[in-house]
């Protein structure tokens, strides 16, 4: 029994009808398990293994041709691989599909780029949303800050492993190993602090200038390794929404990580009741909100049309969606309770931005889903139906 994954239909939609589909998405998202899920009719091969590499590497073209439908795992361990797919394609009259997967991101979309432009369909296959998480058969509802803190990586759950043994093993074997080996870093313990201080801004203005001078690197590292850190799907930068509403506005982004679990590690958070009371539970909080809006979009292949507000008065909306009929408002608070103070920054940003009521939501850590002067205050728990209102 698996988690069932939302994008399951666009997966196989894709599969039947491109050539090439490119799954991407941090490692141990559950792509190879999907994968074999769901086209169980091809056949699977991983170059993680040195005999089949070596198979593909005498004879490409023979291995190519060899399997009615075939999923290649961790396919940018070759790189030529790519252009005997697109000559493939391009040339023999067969139906053949092919499925490629892997876990340095930046590499695949590199070369997909390069040689299979127009050919291939890629799709993102990021961690679990909670309501992917809630599909598990017998799943209960979890307590908001043990979720938060159990973060939401499918193989911990799915194999009842521990899940701080398994997260620091993450961060040590496969951030650190793949992002290094990406960017050639040959201090270790300088990248782990500059991952801790990554995780210490999470939600926060991003400012290169503060982040490489605490770390000790320049400024121009410090962007390289942002860069590699967002194409391993670790990190995002959202950005602000520019719209002139006569004010002066922030022009640059937040940093925010996809996971809450690989913030509290980093952060030191040992458990979910220190977590419930850290300085940083809000912009965690925040921080899951924005990802679960960011999967729902990912897991149809669209782009997210997200954005944060913020002007120099201080004035601020946590998550602006842009829509073809207007623009949506979401404010996050982790507090359990609603009070009508928190609606200050949606009655601020209604008068900046003339937006109705109807477009201005609070989203907060508690259970009720109630309205207030005609705004809606949602908990936590609804996020699913309030995705569903967004019709995406």
């Amino acid at each position: 029994m698996t988690f069932e994954r939302a994008i399951m239909p666009l997966l196989k939609k894709t599969a039947n009808t491109f050539p090439v589909t490119l799954l991407t998405g941090p490692r141990q998202s559950g792509k190879t398990t999907l994968l074999k899920q769901i086209l169980s009719n091809y056949h699977y091969v991983t170059l993680e293994s040195p005999d089949i590499l070596l198979r593909l590497q005498e004879d490409p073209r023979g291995f190519l041709e060899g399997f009615p439908h075939l999923i290649i795992d961790e396919a940018q361990n070759y790189p030529p691989l790519f252009s005997y797919i697109q000559e493939y394609v391009d040339h023999s009259k067969q139906t053949q599909k092919f499925v490629l997967s892997g876990s340095q991101n930046f590499l695949l979309a590199e070369n997909i780029s390069q040689t299979l432009a127009g050919r291939a369909a890629v799709l993102e296959l990021l961690p679990l949303s909670y309501a992917e998480y809630m599909t598990y058969p017998k799943q209960k509802q979890p307590d908001l800050w043990d979720y938060l803190f159990h973060g939401s990586y499918p193989r911990p759950y799915h194999e009842k492993l521990d899940h701080e043994l398994w997260y620091n093993s993450y961060i040590r074997t496969y951030l650190e190993r793949d992002v290094r080996s990406l960017i050639h870093i040959r201090d270790l313990s300088r990248f782990q602090l500059f991952l801790k201080l990554c995780a210490g801004r999470h939600g926060q203005l991003l400012n290169l200038s503060s982040l490489s001078n605490e770390c000790g690197i320049s400024q121009t590292t410090a962007s390289h390794w942002l860069n590699i850190l967002e194409a391993s799907y670790i990190v995002f930068r959202l950005q602000p929404y520019y719209r002139n509403f006569n004010k002066r506005l922030v022009k640059t982004p937040k940093l925010y990580f996809y996971d809450t679990s690989i913030v509290c590690r980093l952060l030191g958070i040992d458990s979910s009741e220190h977590l419930s009371i850290h300085a940083s539970r809000g912009a965690i909080f925040e921080g899951f909100m924005l990802t679960e809006i960011l999967k729902t979009y990912r897991a149809q292949g669209k782009n997210a049309p997200l954005y944060f507000f913020r002007d120099q008065t201080g004035d601020e909306v946590d998550i602006i969606i842009e829509k073809n009929d207007g623009l949506l408002a979401i404010e996050t608070k982790s507090s359990k309770t609603f009070v009508p103070d928190l609606l200050n920054s949606l009655k601020r940003w209604q008068k900046i931005s003339h937006q109705d009521a109807k477009n201005c939501w609070i989203i907060y850590g508690g259970k009720e889903t109630l309205s207030h002067q005609e705004f809606s205050i949602l908990s936590w728990r609804e996020c699913l139906n309030f995705l569903k209102l967004l019709q995406l």
